[in-house]
C-alpha cells in the first residue's frame, strides 16, 4: 500500500483545514462566514461519530466498548453543535447569554475519558470484569456532573454571574480536557503498535482541543472572537483529525495484548475514583464554613453535595456487590479447576498404574501358564488311572479342579494385560446396555432383586469398540447384582442420557454401597470372598472406558448405595472419519 493510500485521510483531513484557513482569512466576518464554519465544524465532528460508531460495529468485548463510548462522546459533541447552528445558521441571531447547551458540551468528554479508562490495548479480562468498569464510569460520571452542578449551575441559574460562571466554566472545561490529555498520555506508554497510533492521535487531536479552548474563552472575554475567526481554525483541525484516526485505525490493526504483572494503573484508577468521593464531606465543609456565595448558592451547593453522596454511595455499594460476587464466582472456579487437576491426576496415576501392571502381570502369567500345564496333563494322566483308591481319587480330583481354577485365573489375568484398542466404529449404546441387563435378569432368577431401565430416546451413538462396551456394561451390571444379592435384594436403577457432546450411563442401586470407593478401580482390590472375585474386572472397565476417550466415577449415594457413572464422548461423521483414518495408519 502507498504512503498516500495509507494516510489518505489524513491529508484530507490537512486539505479540509488549510481550505477552512483560507476562507477564514479571504472572508470577512458575517453569515456567510459563520455557516461555513458551523456546518464544516458540525459535519466533521458528526463523520468521527459515525466512523467511530462503525468501529464499534465492527470490533468485539472491550475494544467495542472503547469505540461506542467514543462515538458516544462525539455524538454528544455534535448535538451541541447542532443547536448552535439553529441559532446563528438558521436563525441567524447570538446564543442566548446562559447557555444550556454548555451542560452537553461538559458532559461529552466523559466518555471520552471513560473509553480510555477501559484499556481496550489490554487483553486482561477477567481483571477488566473484576474491576468493573461500567459502575466506575458511572461513577466517573456522576462525580463530573457533581463539579459542574456545584461550581457552575449555581451563578448561571440560582443567582446568574456571566462573570462567574464563564471563568467556573472555564476552568473546569480546562480541567476536564486536561484530564483526557493525561488520560491518553498514560495509556499510551507500553501500549502496543496499532493502540499507540491511536492513542496518540487522540492525544494530539485533544491537547490542540484543549489549548484552542482556552485561547477561545480568552478571546471570547476580551470580545475579539467570532465564529469563522481565526481561533476556529484549530477547531476545525481538531475534528478533521480525530475523524481521520477513526477512519484509518480499522488499517493499524490495534490488537490486545497479555501484560504480565500487576495492573499499577488500573489500581490506581479505582484508589482515584474511592478518593473522588471521600472529598465530598471536604466540598460540603467548605461550602459551610468558607464559601462567600450567596445564601441561595451555598443552599443549593449543600444541596448538591448530599445528592452526590446519596448517589454515588448507591454506585460504591452496588460496585462492591459486584465486587463480592465476583470473588465468590472466582473462588468457586478455583475449586473447580483444583477437583478438575485432581481427578485428571487421578486418571494419569491409574493409566500409569495399570499399565505397569499389566506389563508385570503378562510375565508372570506366562511363566506361570507353563508349570501348571505339565501339572493339569499329569494329574489327569493320573485320574484316568483305574487303579486309584477312592481317597487318592478325590485328591485327584481336588489338584485338576484347583488347577483348572487356577488356569482361569491366568486367562484373566492375560486378558487384562493384554488389552489393546479395538475395531471402533458408530455403535448404538442403547442397544448394548439394554441387551447387558436382560442377560443378566435371564441368568437371575432372585425375585428380591429388581432392575429398572430409563433410557433417553433417540440416545446418539458413540465411536468405539461394541464388544468391548457391552462386557464393561456387564461387568458393572454384575457387581451391582452381587451385592445386591449379599444385601438381601433391592433395585438397580439404569439410566442412559445424552448432556451437551457426552452419553452418560448411571447404574445407581440401594444396596449396602462400597466401603472404598476410592479404591474400586484399583486392580486385585475386591470386596468378594475368596475365589469369587480376582479384582479384575472394574480396573478391565476403567481401562476400556479410558480407550474410549470417556470417564468412569464411583461414590456411595447419602441415602444408601453406590452409583457409577460413565461419560461417553457422542460420535460425530467427521471424528469418526478421522479416527478410522488414524487407526488404519
Amino acid at each position: 500500500m502507498s504512503l498516500f493510500r495509507r494516510f489518505r485521510w489524513f491529508v484530507l483531513a490537512g486539505g479540509i483545514t488549510l481550505a477552512f484557513a483560507a476562507v477564514s482569512l479571504a472572508l470577512s466576518r458575517g453569515p456567510l462566514l459563520t455557516a461555513v464554519s458551523d456546518v464544516t465544524y458540525f459535519l466533521l465532528i458528526l463523520a468521527a461519530s459515525v466512523a467511530m460508531l462503525r468501529n464499534a460495529w465492527s470490533e468485539q468485548g472491550v475494544s467495542r466498548s472503547f469505540w461506542f463510548l467514543m462515538g458516544a462522546g462525539c455524538l454528544i459533541w455534535a448535538l451541541d453543535l447542532a443547536v448552535w447552528n439553529y441559532f446563528e445558521v438558521l436563525r441567524r441571531t447570538l446564543v442566548p447569554r446562559w447557555w444550556f447547551m454548555d451542560v452537553v458540551l461538559f458532559l461529552h468528554l466523559i466518555p471520552m475519558i471513560g473509553a480510555v479508562g477501559l484499556r481496550p490495548h489490554r487483553s486482561d479480562d477477567g481483571e477488566r470484569r473484576f474491576r468493573g468498569g461500567t459502575l466506575e464510569f458511572l461513577i466517573l460520571l456522576g462525580w463530573w456532573a457533581f463539579l459542574y452542578a456545584f461550581l457552575v449551575f449555581p451563578s448561571q441559574y440560582i443567582v446568574p454571574d456571566a462573570a462567574i460562571y464563564n471563568r467556573n466554566f472555564s476552568s473546569l472545561y480546562l480541567v476536564e480536557t486536561g484530564v483526557l490529555v493525561l488520560v491518553l498520555g498514560i495509556t499510551t506508554r507500553g501500549a502496543p503498535a496499532g493502540w499507540k497510533m491511536v492513542y496518540l492521535n487522540l492525544l494530539l487531536a485533544s491537547a490542540v482541543y484543549a489549548l484552542d479552548s482556552q485561547g477561545l474563552s480568552f478571546a471570547l472575554d476580551r470580545g475579539k472572537y467570532y465564529t469563522g475567526s481565526f481561533y476556529d481554525i484549530p477547531l476545525i483541525a481538531t475534528a478533521a483529525w480525530m475523524a481521520a484516526t477513526a477512519l484509518t485505525a480499522p488499517q493499524w490493526k490495534p490488537q490486545a495484548i497479555i501484560y504480565p504483572g500487576e495492573d499499577k494503573w488500573g489500581a490506581m484508577a479505582l484508589r482515584l475514583a474511592m478518593l473522588a468521593i471521600l472529598t465530598l464531606p471536604a466540598f460540603g465543609l467548605w461550602t459551610l464554613r468558607w464559601d462567600p456565595s450567596p445564601a441561595l448558592d451555598r443552599a443549593f451547593r449543600l444541596f448538591t453535595v448530599l445528592i452526590a453522596m446519596l448517589v454515588l454511595g448507591v454506585f460504591v455499594f452496588v460496585r462492591q456487590y459486584l465486587q463480592d460476587q465476583t470473588l465468590i464466582h472466582l473462588l468457586g472456579q478455583s475449586r473447580r479447576t483444583f477437583e478438575n487437576e485432581q481427578r485428571l491426576q487421578t486418571h494419569l496415576v491409574q493409566r500409569e498404574k495399570l499399565a505397569s501392571l499389566g506389563q508385570l502381570v503378562a510375565g508372570a502369567a506366562h511363566e506361570i501358564d507353563q508349570p501348571l500345564t505339565v501339572i493339569m496333563d499329569f494329574s489327569e494322566k493320573l485320574w484316568s488311572e483305574q487303579r486309584l483308591t477312592s481317597n487318592q481319587d478325590t485328591l485327584v480330583r481336588k489338584i485338576v479342579t484347583q488347577a483348572q481354577r487356577t488356569r482361569d485365573l491366568i486367562a484373566n489375568l492375560l486378558s487384562f494385560a493384554q488389552q489393546r484398542p479395538g475395531e471402533k466404529i458408530m455403535v448404538d449404546v442403547s442397544a448394548l446396555l439394554q441387551r447387558s441387563v436382560q442377560m443378566r435378569e435371564l441368568q437371575r432368577r432372585d425375585q428380591k432383586i429388581h432392575i429398572e431401565t430409563s433410557i433417553e430416546a433417540s440416545l446418539p451413538q458413540v465411536w468405539g469398540d461394541g464388544h468391548q462396551l457391552f462386557q464393561a456394561f456387564v461387568q458393572i451390571v454384575e457387581n451391582a447384582l452381587d451385592a445386591l444379592e449379599e444385601s438381601g435384594g433391592g433395585l438397580l436403577s439404569v439410566s442412559a442420557q445424552h448432556h451437551a457432546e457426552e452419553v452418560v450411563l448411571s447404574f445407581s442401586d440401594n444396596g449396602p454401597g462400597i466401603k472404598e470407593p476410592h479404591r474400586v478401580f484399583d486392580p486385585f482390590y475386591t470386596t468378594k470372598p475368596i475365589g469369587k472375585g480376582t479384582g479384575l474386572g472394574l480396573s478391565a472397565v476403567y481401562g476400556v472406558v479410558q480407550d474410549h476417550r470417556g470417564q468412569i466415577t464411583c461414590q456411595n449415594k447419602p441415602e444408601g448405595g453406590a452409583v457409577f457413572v460413565l461419560r461417553l464422548p457422542t460420535g460425530k461423521p467427521v471424528e469418526a472419519q478421522a479416527l478410522a483414518a488414524a487407526q488404519s495408519q
